[in-house]
């Protein structure tokens, strides 16, 4: 058994990293305006530069921007398809950790007029990194989702004049993003992951609940996001690896949902069509393994076992071991290994270190040769 020459790579990552501080001044002077945006461009390029170059020291074949340009993970993507807006409303989302609670605040959407892609999003940081990644490395882009729009706010948040039927709303959605496929795919991009925490957050029933309350069908919601995943991502061309990520919340070292992947494992894992699922398992909050028992033969799973929440370097015996509970389910040839999500989903970042970030990275690293290489 050797190591994947294809995405996703036996030692893999989820795609954002920490943001340095000085990169973090420069946005911040470029929201007084002590800046222009050419300046701000100029640090994240350099910013960038050493994050890939950090990548590469430590012996991952895949490599991300660190999602450096951005803000959140999925709202700088999303507020750029045509036909959405942010409003002066606020969405409260709860999130926890071990030492307590803390809330995050966010401007809610709007869907006001037909969603159309109207540039493709994210296609001149995608050229940049793939210019500066080494020959040998492949260049790793991450979009949200499809489900991402629609889970944030839900049916209140589509303007029924534009959208009576629903489907059209799901068809267009899907249209804009099959479009984005296409055209990242024409800037060279040959590895996308479409990160995805409504499929794991469905799994939890306080989740459920709060969307049965403001009228969605949360019991039968999955089936509709993994339909709609599908119709964006059918027409891919030939060379182009999709996978997605799933993970219960990551916003500086907390998450907002519990709970194993047996609600929607049977649907997700057998119907959606990706080349691979980005698990969240680094604790007890992600249930056990039993629910790969549904995945088909063909599909990889990466197994996200090493947390981005706190520094404490997990042992290499433990992964192993875990790794081996995972085969009995899923064969070992169909495994890999990463961190459970981003070290920096939002600008913010979890509660660790540069350093120990790179010692997790390399961590994988090593593991994965010593079980696959």
């Amino acid at each position: 058994m050797t190591l994947r020459d294809v995405p996703p790579f036996r030692a893999d990552h989820v795609g954002s990293l920490l943001r340095p501080p000085h990169l973090l001044e420069a946005r911040e002077r470029r929201a007084t305006g002590e800046i222009g945006p050419d300046e701000l461009r100029a640090v994240e390029d350099d910013a960038i530069r050493a994050i890939v170059r950090m990548q590469r020291d430590v012996g991952l074949r895949s490599a991300t921007d660190g999602e450096f340009r951005r803000t959140s993970w999925h709202m700088d993507f999303i507020y750029r398809l045509g036909g959405i807006r942010p409003t002066d409303e606020k969405i409260q989302v709860h999130f926890r950790n071990a030492a307590g609670e803390l809330d995050f605040e966010s401007a809610a959407l709007a869907i006001d007029a037909p969603v159309r892609l109207q540039e493709t999003v994210f296609g001149d940081d995608f050229a940049f990194l793939a210019d500066t990644v080494d020959p040998e490395v492949t260049a790793k882009l991450t979009i949200p989702s499809p489900s991402m729009v629609h889970y944030r706010g839900g049916r209140a948040a589509i303007d029924p004049a534009v959208y009576p039927d629903e489907d059209q709303f799901w068809a267009d959605l899907s249209a804009a993003y099959a479009e984005q496929v296409r055209r990242v795919a024409g800037l060279g991009c040959r590895y996308l992951q479409l990160d995805d925490t409504s499929l794991a957050y469905l799994n939890d029933p306080a989740q459920r609940r709060l969307l049965t309350e403001r009228g969605d069908d949360a019991e039968h919601q999955h089936l509709r996001y993994i339909r709609q995943i599908n119709a964006a991502i059918a027409d891919r061309p030939a060379g182009l690896a999709v996978t997605t990520h799933m993970c219960r919340g990551n916003f500086r070292s907390s998450w907002a949902a519990e709970g194993s992947y047996d609600f929607v494992a049977e649907a997700l894992f057998s119907e959606l069509a990706v080349d691979g699922f980005f698990l969240e398992y680094d604790d007890d909050r992600s249930g056990g393994f039993a629910p790969l028992r549904f995945v088909p033969p063909g599909k990889m799973v990466v197994l996200g076992l090493v947390t981005t929440k706190r520094g404490a370097l997990e042992s290499k015996d433990t992964l192993k071991r875990r790794i081996d509970e995972a085969s009995r389910y899923v064969p070992l040839e169909q495994l890999c290994l990463s961190p459970q999500c981003g070290f920096s989903s939002t600008v913010e970042g979890n509660v660790l270190s540069y350093d120990e970030e790179v010692a997790k990275l390399r961590l994988i690293v090593e593991t994965a040769e010593e079980v696959w290489g």
